[in-house]
């Protein structure tokens, strides 16, 4: 089984490796970093299954506002603020920026271990969606059994094998933003090479053939910064 990924995000670097030891000696698989700059950067290369975020970041963005623009970026990555504040006001602050949990510092490595694994069951549970056959994608259906995009007509949309299995990731990652590397990685087996834009291309080409309006998406849309997000139609 996959270990689940952590990010932690802390500018003191003695509590950094100090935190960052006790996560890996519990089955965890972390990327630590100091900044907001380098966990936007992180976060653009691979969407961890949880965010552990000090409040107290230097630059221009705090942890409040990083929080916000994760669950912003991600309805379903889990996220734990840590501060060495004991301003009943900052716990409320911050949850309501969007963050799962909250820990005061100086914490217990064990309370912090229970806390993460606690997120993690919550966000493994909103991650796991029904088995699906039949996904809407705006106006067209996906038949995952028949490997085929159905128009609303009723009838066959060409694909190629890389456009379907593009459309099966976002049909099993709904309202998730997904990178253009891990799209890359996991569609065309391959590393990620700076200048390629094959992912680009392939969105473009699946917005001709899905959306009402190919300049203005709306079934795949662009996250800026991180890659797209398929939004599935309201009921």
């Amino acid at each position: 089984m996959q270990q689940p990924s952590v990010l932690l995000v802390e500018d003191d670097a003695h509590q950094r490796r100090a935190a960052e030891t006790f996560l890996l000696d519990h089955d965890l698989s972390v990327i630590a970093v100091e900044n907001g700059a380098q966990m936007r950067r992180q976060v653009s290369r691979a969407m961890p299954d949880l965010v552990l975020l000090e409040v107290e970041l230097p630059g221009q963005e705090d942890g409040f506002a990083l929080t916000r623009w994760l669950r912003e970026s991600n309805t379903k990555v889990g996220i734990i603020m840590l501060t060495a504040s004991n301003d009943p006001g900052s716990t409320v602050r911050g949850l309501d920026s969007g963050a799962d949990d909250y820990v005061a510092k100086p914490y217990e490595p064990r309370e912090l271990i229970a806390r993460c694994k606690s997120v993690l069951r919550r966000s493994a549970n909103k991650s796991m969606p029904p088995r699906l056959e039949r996904i809407r994608m705006g106006r067209h259906v996906l038949d995952l059994p028949g490997c085929r995009l159905i128009d609303p007509d009723g009838g066959d949309v060409a694909l190629t094998s890389a456009e379907f299995d593009m459309l099966k990731l976002f049909a099993e990652n709904p309202n998730r933003a997904l990178s253009r590397d891990w799209l890359l990685e996991t569609t065309s087996h391959r590393n990620r090479d700076p200048f390629d834009r094959a992912i680009d291309l392939r969105v473009t080409r699946l917005r001709r053939k899905i959306e009402p309006m190919p300049d203005k998406p709306t079934v795949i849309r662009t996250v800026r910064g991180i890659g797209y997000m398929f939004v599935p139609p309201a009921e």
